[in-house]
């Protein structure tokens, strides 16, 4: 027998106390974990969102610049349908942040990055037609692609930011217990696309 403050338990009574303080303890500790790995994995997805947005804002300045440029006598039809076949293959690839592979993630990038590239050789055409540069819409076409370009690399830098503290959440202990029972994984993270610095810079 126990004796707290004038009560008697057995020793029974005091394991099972024990034994259920301790599971209470437990399910807070489960809880909390299991709720600052759903907030983490929100702040990835949310973050992705982000990048994609910046994206999609790129790919809806691509068609008024295409018309734009048409504008100028004798310019490269060439440069012209590279931009368009890299925006229509762009914007077929979409992917869901929660579930993607870095194949996944490294096709969704690759896709992008044709963009930019041919971007780049557009705009680099385009210099040798200074009755087209010198138009109003052409550069405030400019502007807006640089703009968009900056915000880009801002937010694609957010979201890896974001992603180590979440992939760091999932592989710490003790937190990595419950990654591994809640089936919370690692997330790929956006790399420089292959030959990416050898691709004419969407400069202004």
């Amino acid at each position: 027998m126990v004796e707290v403050k004038g009560k008697q338990f057995s020793n029974k009574q005091v394991k099972l106390g024990v034994l259920g303080a301790v599971l209470a303890l437990l399910l807070i500790w489960v809880v909390a974990g299991y709720n600052s790995l759903v907030s983490a994995n929100q702040k990835v997805e949310s973050s992705f969102a982000t990048v994609d947005t910046q994206y999609q804002r790129r790919a809806d300045l691509v068609p008024n610049l295409v018309s734009t440029v048409k504008g100028a006598a004798d310019f490269e039809q060439e440069t012209l349908t590279q931009v368009v076949e890299a925006r229509a293959k762009a914007t077929q690839i979409t992917i869901d942040p929660s579930k993607a592979t870095p194949q996944q993630l490294q096709d969704y990038q690759n896709a992008q990055g044709e963009i930019s590239q041919a971007l780049g050789r557009l705009l680099a055409v385009a210099e040798s037609y200074p009755q087209l540069t010198a138009t109003k819409s052409f550069q405030d076409l400019q502007v807006q692609l640089e703009g968009t370009e900056n915000r880009i690399q801002t937010s694609r830098a957010d979201y890896n930011d974001t992603l180590r503290a979440y992939n760091t959440k999932v592989k710490r202990f003790p937190t990595v217990i419950l990654s591994g029972l809640f089936n919370f994984e690692q997330k790929p993270y956006f790399e420089a696309v292959n030959g990416a610095e050898n691709a004419p810079a969407v400069e202004f």
